[in-house]
This record gives structure tokens, sequence and C-alpha cells, in this order.
């Protein structure tokens, strides 16, 4: 197995993956110390957006809850009819939050949830995991130590069960946990009982324990039934609440837990938003828009998105791989100082060393550019960097524009995309955006089906879009757009004036129906065929011929505005493209690192003096870096002995021979030690393992090159 030990993110410097730092960079750039600092502000803007974003998608579900546990929690206040029927049945009001398989997700939920109980409803809320209770005795040490802020001190004796709280033991059981409470909750004014509200607190005067179930899947039946039977015999006298995290169903809850039991809770349903639903939030609000000026290609994006939909469904890992992004293109890209703001790029550019003039001139799409202009701008582009300069801001300034114009035209592309009766370019926005970006999409099939779907969009549907384009377009502060507002008002008044015969209404909604029944791609083609060979015997009508200018024109603003942006000169500079860097940092090969670890440690360890050359073994080498290199020149079985005397004569290779006999047995004892446990480490990596065959023996299980 392999263990990986995180750092506190508090001591983390903002460093990718790989290990490399801005402030440690070899790179004989003048303006390393800026990139870091543009690059660490750019991330900055981004993880405050993302935790905005996750907070907006959140409210609603928290708001459900903090209803629910508002309602349980006067009822106890109130002592009302409907708690003294509840207490009578002993039901304990439950939570069933169904959060999806996107498990890594769910704890950035959990913090949120308790971050708002203990705001506004209550101060005792507990976390329990699966993998700290395998039994009643270390749930309920677990619960009491949270609740009561204390270190759990688990008793090595089976008949004890108590948590160290100061200086007193506290036995974990109910009436023990009973006691605390309500000694907690008669320390507020006597003489005020009836306010529900502690006069010295934002809380209730009984508020509610929260018990949340990170990880209800995991439980044992016999621990929930134990918990949960317990719990509902003290009903009465604690205010209890469980939260179910989910993670498959909801139908779990009485797959794991007996009817007698299931009916001891009062559950009641909360679901989260999808996970793929959340993804497009995240990808629209950070990559398209004009907000942020990185951007992703469109290899990068889809490796992102196939880790997303084949691998774990986790929005945070597709963030952290964002994060990633970032810093790999500020850490690579010596011109990425310039991917920052418009009011920010006409001092940085004209700050510009020569040297990073040349890096401008050897941008592949650069000279793409220069080979397009007459022959006396390019020897200016090519020889005067004031020149360049001048006409890098103007390059960049289109690039912006550019931008905003793209996000603009895609958003009113997939106004008309995602109500077709078919997808052929993606119902969600992220697949248009790949599309464009990959290629011209006006060239591929998927984009002509979708025009020739469109074109037969009955009315109502084409005003509704067109209503939708006007509003997405008006949105817009320049005035770019200002002309294409006023020619789809146009449209739509034509539309309002006209008056279609109710025959051709028939055809244009039995066409579209027909479409819509036919699901295979054979029957939709010859269906399209048909009404296209039924056109051409007859007249349009007007409807029909305004419906075609108004799919011609949308037609003409994908071809003058969803260029790819590697078309595009000094794309370079705002776009991250190297999706093999990044699929080298995410696709985890651990045998290869290891075998560079081990056979190369002057590369990890940062010291020439283990570096050898010729295939040789240095001596100053780590156990384990020596017992590697040795064990690979051996076949299928290792002799324990050989080795260790092969392990032995590296080792001493540098030493003096020792005449004291009892100086030399302590040495071969110490080495003998050291051998012992890097062989030992080997196994754990999964490099060998014991052998039936001979006792003596290892077998080796790794082979080849890596």
């Amino acid at each position: 197995g392999c263990f990986v030990f995180k750092p506190s993110s508090k001591k983390r410097r903002l460093s990718d993956k790989t290990g490399h730092d801005f402030r440690s960079t070899s790179s004989d750039s003048e303006d390393t110390e800026l990139r870091f600092v543009t690059c660490q502000s750019l991330w900055n803007q981004i993880k405050l957006e993302t935790q905005q974003i996750q907070e907006d998608l959140n409210k609603q579900l928290l708001d459900n809850l903090v209803s629910f546990l508002s309602r349980s929690h006067s009822d106890f206040q109130e002592k009302t009819t409907k708690w003294t029927c509840r207490m009578k049945f002993r039901e304990i009001p439950t939570a069933a939050l169904v959060l999806g398989v996107n498990v890594t997700d769910h704890d950035l939920t959990f913090r949120s949830l308790s971050d708002v109980l203990q705001e506004s409803i209550t101060p005792y809320v507990a976390f329990l995991e699966a993998k700290d209770c395998p039994g009643i005795k270390n749930l309920m040490q677990k619960l009491m130590g949270q609740l009561m802020n204390c270190d759990i001190e688990v008793d090595s004796l089976e008949d004890e069960d108590c948590v160290q709280v100061s200086q007193n033991r506290i036995r974990c059981s109910m009436p023990s946990l009973i006691s605390w409470y309500e000694s907690v909750t008669q320390k507020t004014d006597p003489e005020t009982p009836s306010k529900k509200r502690n006069s010295s607190s934002r809380h209730w005067q009984f508020p509610p324990v929260v018990v949340i179930f990170k990880d209800m899947e995991s439980f044992t039946t016999k621990v929930l039934k134990d918990f949960i039977v317990i719990s509902s015999q003290h009903i009465h006298e604690l205010p209890l609440v469980l939260v179910f995290g989910i993670a498959t169903s909801p139908m779990i809850i009485h797959r794991l837990l007996p009817h007698s039991v299931s009916s001891l809770l009062c559950i009641e349903l909360f679901q989260s938003l999808s996970c793929k639903d959340h993804l497009s939030t995240i990808i629209d609000k950070l990559l398209l828009t004009s907000q942020f000026p990185f951007k992703l290609g469109v290899k990068v994006l889809q490796v992102l998105i196939n880790i997303f939909l084949y691998h774990d469904f986790s929005v945070q890992n597709f963030v952290k791989g964002f994060q990633l992004c970032i810093v790999e293109h500020f850490y690579s890209q010596p011109l990425s100082v310039l991917c920052c703001h418009l009011v920010d790029i006409k001092k940085r550019i004209y700050s510009l060393s020569h040297d990073q003039c040349e890096n401008i001139r050897r941008l592949p799409s650069f000279r793409r550019y220069v080979e397009k202009q007459e022959s006396g701008t390019q020897v200016a582009l090519l020889t005067n960097d004031n020149f360049l300069k001048e006409e890098t801001e103007n390059l960049l300034e289109d690039l912006h524009a550019y931008h905003e114009n793209y996000v603009l035209i895609l958003r009113c592309l997939h106004v008309f995309t995602s109500s077709l009766p078919k997808y052929p370019l993606g119902k969600q926005i992220r697949e248009l955006h790949c599309a464009c970006l990959e290629n011209q999409v006006w060239e591929t099939e998927e984009y002509e089906s979708s025009l020739q779907l469109a074109r037969m969009l009955n009315k109502s549907d084409l005003v509704t879009m067109l209503q939708q384009c006007v509003e997405i377009l008006m949105s817009s502060p320049g005035k770019e757009f200002d002309k294409t507002v006023e020619k789809l008002k146009e449209f739509l008044t034509q539309f309002q004036n006209l008056e279609e015969a109710s025959q051709e209404q028939d055809v244009s909604v039995s066409s579209q129906k027909e479409l819509q029944k036919k699901t295979d791609l054979y029957h939709l083609q010859k269906t399209l065929l048909e009404l296209k060979e039924s056109r051409k015997s007859k007249k349009l009508t007007k409807f029909e011929m305004l419906r075609f200018e108004v799919v011609d024109y949308i037609d003409r603003l994908v071809r003058k505005y969803l260029v790819p942006a590697d078309n595009r000169t000094l794309y370079e500079i705002m776009y991250f493209n190297a999706a093999t860097v990044l699929r080298g940092h995410l696709n985890a090969a651990p045998r290869t690192a290891l075998h560079m670890a081990l056979n190369n440690p002057h590369w990890y360890l940062k010291n020439q003096a283990l570096k050898c050359d010729g295939g040789g073994i240095s001596n100053k080498a780590p156990d384990i870096c020596i017992v590697y290199k040795l064990h690979l020149e051996c076949g299928r079985l290792i002799n324990l002995v050989d080795w260790l005397e092969a392990f032995s004569t590296v080792v001493m290779a540098a030493e003096e021979p020792n005449a004291d006999a009892a100086s030399s047995d302590q040495v071969d004892d110490i080495i003998h030690a050291r051998f012992i446990r890097a062989v030992s480490e080997l196994e754990l990596l999964g490099f060998i393992k014991p052998s039936k065959q001979k006792t003596d023996h290892v077998a080796r299980l790794t082979w080849g090159g890596c």
C-alpha cells in the first residue's frame, strides 16, 4: 500500500503538484515574482468566486434543513401536543440527506451545515464516521467527546467506557449525556423561564443535539440499531435530531435497519443538487466569463471533465485540477505575466525586456500573424521592440474583446441548440463550448443537423428563443451588439405581425412531432431528407421564409464570433493547452514514481553526493535505495542471506576494517537491523512478498522497465 500524508493547508505554499515553487525556480525570467503574485491573486479571486457559487447552490438545501431542525426544536420548547405524541411513540426527528456518490464533496456540505446550525440553532453538533465507530461504545465515546469539547480517552478495559472532562471521568452512556445536557441548559437565568431564547446566547434555551452520520452506508446495522433504540427511550429527556448522510439512495435506511427500528425514526428526505448541475454552474461562472483572463484549452478541459465523469464526480477535485492548470501555466509560460485584466496590460507590456519581446516573436500564433503582414510591417515587428509592444497591446485588447463576444454568442447558440427535439451539439453548454473550441463548429455534421432542426421550429419557440437572445446581448456593457439587438427585435416584430395559415401551422407542428417520435439517427435523417425534398416542390410561406432568415442570421453570428481560440493571435498567453502535462499530474503512475525515486535519490533529496555513474550503487544512499537496486539484479526468488551479504558489502565499502571483534559484531547487528527495515519497506510498497516455496527466500513482484 501507499500512504500519503498531506501537509496542512495553512503551511502549504502556492506550488504545483510536482513541487515547483515560483520563488525557487531556476528560470532566467526577470518577472518571476510578478508572475507568482499574478497567479496568487488570480487564484484567490477564483477561490472566492467558487466558494460563493457553492454557498448559493447549497443555500436552499441548508435553509430547508434549518427549517426542519427549527420545527423539531420548537416542538420540544413548547411541549406541544405534537411533541407529546412523538414522545409516546418514541420517534426521533431524522433528516435523510441524499448527497450523491461524489463523497469527496460531502465534507464541504457538512461544514456549511455545521456553521449554519451553530450560528442560529444549536452549539451541540457532532459528526460521526463509520471508521471511528466500530461499536456502540466507540460511538458514545466519540459523541460525548465532541459535544463536551474534550479529548477522548479510550480505556483499555472492556468494562469501562468513559471520557476525560477536566479532572473528572464521565461514563459514556445516555444517562450521562442527559445529565450533562440538563446541566448546561439550566445555566440560564431562572427568573426568566418563559423566554424561548437564552438572553446571553443566540441559541434557544433548550437547543437540540444534532448527530450527523456522515457516511451512513458504512455503519454496521448493529451499531445503528443499538444507538437508535437507546436514544428513542430517552427522547422525552433529550431533544436529539439525527442527520443521515447518504451517498446512494434513501432506501439504504430500510435495508440497514429492520422495521422495528426504522419505525422509531420520523424521517424527512432532503436532496442536494446534482453534481453534474454543480459542475455546469462552476464551468459557466469560471470559464464562460470575461471576469477571469485565464482560460483552459479544449484538450485540458476534456481531461478534467473526463476525470469528473468517469472517476469520481467530484466538483472539488475539478476545482483542484483547475488550480493546478493555473499554477502550471504561470510557471511554464514566461509570457503569462500578461495574463491579466486590461487595466494592467498596458503597464506590463511597456516594461517588457528584450528577451520577453523575443518570447513573443517565438509564439506560433504570432508567427502566423507576421506572415500575413506586409513586408515593412514584418520587419518592424521582428526588429523594433517598441513597435512590437504597441502591436501586442492592440492584439491583447482584441483577444479580450473576442472572449466577451464569444461568451455572448455561445449563450445565444445554446438557447437554440438546447431547445431542439434532439441535441446534436449536446444539451449542456460545456459540451457546446468544447465543440466550438475544438473545431470551426459550423463545419461539423452536428451543427448542420442543428440548423436543419432549427428550420423546423414553430413560431412560439422561435419567438421565445429570440427574446432570450435579446436579453443575453443586452447584458453586454459594450456597443458591439447594438445592431444585432435591433435586428433581433425587428424579427420579433415581424413574427408578431405575421398571420400564418392554420394549415401551414399544422404541417410545421406535425413535422416537429414526427421528429420527436423518431429517436434513432436513421429515421431522423430520413425524415429530414423527405422534408427537404417536399420543400423543393412547393412554394415557401412567409413564416417559413422568415424562419429561414432568422436561422441564417444566427448562423452568420456563429461564423463571425465563435472562431476557435487557437486561431487568435497571442492566445498562448491566456490559454493553457498542456493536456499531457496535466494528465501526468492527475493520472498518477505510482510504480514509475517509486522506481525513479529509488533509482535516483539525488533528484529528490537534492544531494549530488548520492549520484552514481555507470549503474553503480552509492553506500551513502538511503538503505531502501540500496536494497531496491540490489533486488533488480535478482531473479524471481531472492535469497535473503545473499541479499544481506550484498547489502553489507555496499554499506561497508568505504569503511576501514576494524580489528575489534566486539565492535565488529555490534556493527553487524546494526547493518542487519537496517537491512530488515529496508526489506520490510520494500514489502510494504509491494515489490516483494514472502515465498511459500522456501522460507529463507522472498518472491519478486515487479518486472520490466518503467
